[in-house]
C-alpha cells in the first residue's frame, strides 16, 4: 500500500460533484471548497492518486491547490521510477547521513617484549592499518554516490529510455517553479528536482540546481543535506575552499542537523588536504569533543562503522601532528587547548604510527611526553612498559635499562602514583613492576661478576643491591621472594660482607614458609657467619 494523503480522496469527490449536479455547481466553485489534508493509507493508492492529480490540474489548472498537486503528481511519478522517493516521500532534511564506507581489514601486530634482561609484557599496541597513506586518506574521504554521478549525462541513454517519469517529474518541477514562483514549497521542489537529476547521472544539472537553492533558500529545512551534497562533489573535484565553504555552513547550523559530525570530519579533511594542519586538527578535535558530549564510548566496538571512523580520525590527527612536528606539536596544543579526556588515544595512535615507520626515538618520545604530561594517569605506566619494548625492538640496550630504572623509581609501591590508584586494582602494573625490578637487579649482578667490568663493581654492587632491597620491600610475601632474598645474599657474600650475608640467608632460611632453598640457605647462613669470624679482627671474635 502506497502512502497517500487524503487530499487525493477529496480530490474525487470534488470531481464526480461536479459531474452529477447542476449548472450552479461549475468547476469554478472548486476554489471556494475547503480540504482537509492528513494522512491515510489506501490500497492501491499510486496510479489512483497519479490520476487525480491530473485531472484536477486539467480542470483547475489555476487553483490555488494547483501547485501542490504538481508537486506531489511529480514526486509520485519519481516514487512510482524508483519504489521511493530520492530523499523519502516527505523528505525533511533531516535523514540521517549515510555511513562513511568502512575501511580494509586492519591486523594487529603484537610485539615481542624484549629488554636487556627478560621482560614482562606491556599493553598491547592498537592495530595498525596495513594500508599506505595515500590509501588511507582515498578510503577514509570517500564521497556519498552523488560525487560519483555522471557530470556531463553521458550516462543518459538506452537506459534513460526507461526513465521517462523521472523526466517528466522534472519537467512538471521545472514548470511549477516557473508558473509559481512564490509557491512556499518551493526549496522543497528544488531539492527533489536535484534528487531527480541525480538519479538520471546529471550531476552538473543537480548541482546548477542545489546552487539555486543555496541562494534563495537558504533557511530551507533541507539546506545541511543539500550543502553537504555540494561538499562532497566540491571535495572530489578538489575544489577545497568552495567544500569548505559548503561544510563549514553546515557545522555553523550545529549540532541540530544529522550531518553535523561528518561535516565535521570532512572539514578536518579540506583543510588537511590544504596542508592546514592545526585548522584541520581543530575541527578533528571539535568532532571528538562532540562524540564525548553525547556519551560516546571510545572502546565500543558494537558499532563498527562508527568505531573505524573514529580510529582514522585518531589517524589522520596522528599524520597532522606529524606534519606539525610531532609529540611536541601535541604537547603545546592541549596546553593551548586545553586537556581531554582522549588525549591517551591521540598521543598511543602517534606513537604506534612512528613505531610503524620505525622510527623508535619519535615513537619512545610520544609517549614520554604524555606520560610527564600526565604523571597519575592510569595508562602512564602501560605507556612506559610500551616505551621499553620500542627501545627493545629498536635495538637500544642502555636505553632500556635507563627506561626500566624510570619505570621502577615511578611506580614502586611508595612512590605518589598509588595515591591516586588502589594497587590491587593494579595487577597488571605490579607485574611490570615485579619484572623490572628483577631484570635490573640480575642485571647490575650479573655486571657485578663480570671481570672485566672491575672499575664498575663498587657502582654495579650498589645498584644491584637497591634494586633486590625495593623487590624485597615492594614484594615481601610473593612465591619468589625467597629466591631473591637469597639472590641477595649471594651478591653480599661475594662482595665479602659476611656478616649482612648471614642475616639475610637466616632470613631466607626461617623468614618464609618452607621452600626448595630453605636447607640451603640455613646452610649458607652458617657458612657465612664462620667466614665472617675468620675475618674479623681477634678483639671482636668472642662477639
Amino acid at each position: 500500500m502506497s502512502r497517500i494523503r487524503l487530499f487525493v480522496l477529496a480530490l474525487q469527490t470534488v470531481l464526480i460533484a461536479c459531474q452529477t449536479t447542476g449548472d450552479k455547481d461549475t468547476i469554478a466553485r472548486l476554489r471556494q471548497v475547503q480540504i482537509e489534508i492528513k494522512e491515510e493509507k489506501i490500497e492501491g493508492g499510486l496510479d489512483k492518486a497519479m490520476q487525480s492529480y491530473r485531472r484536477y490540474l486539467e480542470q483547475t489548472p489555476d487553483s490555488a491547490l494547483a501547485p501542490e498537486a504538481m508537486r506531489r503528481l511529480a514526486d509520485l511519478k519519481i516514487e512510482k521510477e524508483y519504489g521511493t522517493l530520492p530523499g523519502g516521500s516527505e523528505p525533511t532534511g533531516q535523514a540521517k547521513p549515510a555511513a562513511l564506507p568502512a575501511p580494509q581489514s586492519a591486523v594487529r601486530r603484537q610485539h615481542s617484549s624484549v629488554s636487556a634482561a627478560p621482560s614482562g609484557p606491556a599493553a598491547a599496541p592498537d592495530p595498525v592499518y596495513q594500508e599506505s597513506e595515500a590509501d588511507f586518506e582515498a578510503r577514509a574521504t570517500r564521497s556519498r554516490p552523488v560525487a560519483a554521478a555522471v557530470e556531463d549525462g553521458s550516462a543518459e541513454g538506452a537506459d534513460d529510455l526507461d526513465r521517462a517519469s523521472t523526466r517528466e517529474a522534472i519537467a512538471l518541477y521545472k514548470k511549477l517553479l516557473d508558473d509559481h514562483p512564490l509557491y512556499e514549497r518551493n526549496d522543497q521542489v528544488l531539492y527533489q528536482m536535484s534528487r531527480a537529476y541525480e538519479e538520471l547521472g546529471r550531476t552538473r544539472k543537480a548541482m546548477e540546481v542545489m546552487d539555486r537553492m543555496v541562494a534563495k533558500y537558504p533557511r530551507s529545512r533541507y539546506i545541511d543535506e543539500v550543502q553537504f551534497r555540494r561538499a562532497e562533489y566540491f571535495f572530489t573535484r578538489k575544489r577545497y575552499l568552495d567544500a569548505e565553504d559548503a561544510y563549514t555552513s553546515i557545522v555553523k547550523i550545529g549540532v541540530g542537523s544529522f550531518y553535523y559530525e561528518l561535516a565535521l570530519y570532512k572539514l578536518g579533511w579540506t583543510f588537511y588536504k590544504q596542508e592546514l594542519y592545526e585548522e584541520a586538527l581543530h575541527r578533528f578535535i571539535a568532532m571528538l569533543d562532540h562524540k564525548v558530549s553525547i556519551g560516546y564510548d571510545f572502546e565500543q566496538t558494537e558499532d563498527e562503522t562508527e568505531h573505524k571512523r573514529t580510529q582514522d580520525t585518531f589517524r589522520v590527527i596522528s599524520l597532522s601532528f606529524s606534519s606539525l612536528g610531532g609529540a611536541n606539536s601535541v604537547v603545546e596544543y592541549f596546553s593551548r587547548h586545553g586537556k581531554r579526556v582522549y588525549e591517551d588515544s591521540v598521543y598511543r595512535n602517534l606513537a604506534e604510527f612512528y613505531f610503524d615507520k620505525r622510527r623508535y626515538a619519535d615513537a619512545s618520545a610520544t609517549y614520554n611526553a604524555f606520560v610527564s604530561r600526565n604523571p597519575f594517569h592510569k595508562l602512564a605506566p602501560n605507556f612506559h612498559m610500551r616505551v621499553i619494548e620500542i627501545h627493545a625492538a629498536g635495538g637500544f640496550p642502555s636505553l632500556v635499562l635507563d627506561a626500566k630504572k624510570s619505570f621502577a623509581t615511578n611506580y614502586g609501591l611508595k612512590t605518589e602514583y598509588w595515591k591516586y590508584f588502589d594497587p590491587a586494582a593494579r595487577p597488571e602494573v605490579l607485574d611490570h613492576l615485579k619484572t623490572n625490578l628483577t631484570d635490573l637487579a640480575n642485571h647490575y649482578h650479573a655486571s657485578y661478576q663480570k671481570p672485566h667490568y672491575a672499575e664498575d663493581k663498587p657502582a654495579h654492587f650498589k645498584e644491584a643491591l637497591h634494586w633486590y632491597r625495593q623487590f624485597l620491600s615492594s614484594f615481601p610475601a610473593e612465591t619468589e621472594t625467597p629466591g631473591i632474598n637469597y639472590q641477595l645474599a649471594d651478591l653480599l657474600l661475594e662482595n665479602r660482607s659476611f656478616d649482612a650475608a648471614a642475616v639475610e640467608y637466616e632470613k631466607t632460611a626461617y623468614g618464609y614458609p618452607p621452600h626448595e632453598n630453605s636447607s640451603q640457605a640455613g646452610y649458607a647462613a652458617v657458612y657465612a657467619y664462620r667466614q665472617h669470624l675468620d675475618a674479623v679482627a681477634p678483639k671482636e671474635k668472642d662477639a
